[in-house]
């Protein structure tokens, strides 16, 4: 348990946690300065892309994903859908789920605004000898999985 009374962010934090914070503000920069490129708000932009990288979702799912309501979801999806942007499908196995896809010209169109900025980052992985590349790759691995859970309790924790 951390001290309440104690500055934050604390002064003593590992060099290693300094450049996770800093490339997790530098992506939220980057998500912000990408959805305007793509004519969306930054929510919109997220869903757009968790489908592209996880392929369809239900309402509740997304809604997970994104950290918002199902209802919000909802909303969100509605605005997508009328955009052209995602289109809800019918499970063929389960006519009551429908799941939300990606359309082929949203996925085009985070392709384009993303690209350079993919293969800049990929041009930085590869100049990484395998044993550093497989140090990132833990790494980051964790930091994920901690990401992940961080929240979920509605508390922080």
């Amino acid at each position: 348990m951390s001290d309440a009374s104690a500055p934050w962010p604390p002064q003593d934090l590992d060099d290693a946690t300094i450049v996770v914070r800093r490339l997790a503000e530098a992506t939220q920069e980057l998500t912000g300065r990408m959805a305007k490129v793509m004519a969306m708000n930054a929510t919109d932009m997220t869903a757009i892309a968790a489908l592209g990288l996880n392929g369809p979702m239900g309402a509740t799912d997304l809604a997970r994903h994104l950290g918002i309501r199902t209802a919000s979801a909802t909303t969100l999806i509605d605005r997508l859908e009328r955009s052209g942007h995602v289109e809800r499908v019918r499970d063929p196995h389960d006519r009551r789920r429908v799941t939300v896809t990606a359309t082929a010209a949203a996925q085009q169109a985070e392709r384009a605004a993303w690209a350079t900025t993919i293969e800049d980052i990929d041009a930085v992985s590869r100049s990484l000898s395998p044993d550093q590349r497989g140090v990132v790759v833990d790494f980051v691995s964790r930091v994920v999985e901690v990401l992940q859970a961080s929240g979920r309790n509605g508390d922080g924790s």
